[in-house]
């Protein structure tokens, strides 16, 4: 059962097409879009500021949302978020990615279609224009998404989405089993590489 609570009166809503992990933490003023996905151990803190995930975003393992009084920290339409990133008080463009453990505060935006790089750290108040690659701590533009990067980060994003979907129909809690079963299934998903691998099959 997912961690849900109403503070002030105010409680989080979740789109019933969307799938939030039993382990992640949902506080006051926290919405949840169609078709998102939010992972283990995900914190959502509406206590403060009001959280929004629209439609087919994801908010991977351990991430954190989070904000200052009245301020909205939104992660747009196709949003992706990777694992152990912090977005705090910022705004997340339309199919942007925020790479894993990637921090972004407050104030920022991160122009549609962006690339924030794993590990990065996105300063308050930088706004980011769409479709740039940001890198570094301090993050800087290093230049301009391709768009094979946009088709590769859209894939992935999709992937996450059918997540969802399987999620919703299959998942379940159980015990685990003692011993590997013969001819033990392995997931079923097209194959998609690390950008890195990517962009070397492809040039």
């Amino acid at each position: 059962m997912v961690k849900v609570y109403e503070l002030n009166g105010i409680r989080p809503v979740v789109d019933p097409t969307a799938y939030v992990h039993p382990t992640a933490v949902l506080i006051g003023d926290v919405i949840i879009g169609p078709r998102c996905y939010v992972g283990p151990l995900a914190s959502m803190r509406g206590d403060f500021g009001r959280l929004i995930l629209e439609a087919g975003a994801n908010l991977q393992d351990g991430c954190v949302m989070h904000g200052f009084p009245g301020c909205d920290t939104v992660v747009e339409v196709d949003g992706h978020i990777g694992h152990g990133a912090v977005l705090h008080g910022c705004r997340v463009g339309r199919n942007a990615l925020v790479g894993m453990n990637a921090v972004v505060m407050d104030n920022a935006v991160i122009g549609a279609e962006s690339i924030v790089a794993a590990m990065s750290f996105v300063k308050a108040n930088m706004q980011v224009p769409p479709r740039s690659m940001v890198v570094g701590t301090p993050a800087r533009v290093m230049r301009q998404v391709s768009d094979d990067e946009i088709k590769w980060k859209s894939a992935g994003t999709a992937q996450y989405q059918e997540l969802t979907d399987r999620s919703l129909a299959t998942m379940r809690e159980v015990e685990a089993a003692t011993e590997v079963e013969p001819d033990r299934k392995r997931m079923e998903w097209e194959t998609s590489l690390p950008l890195h691998l990517h962009k070397n099959a492809t040039e």
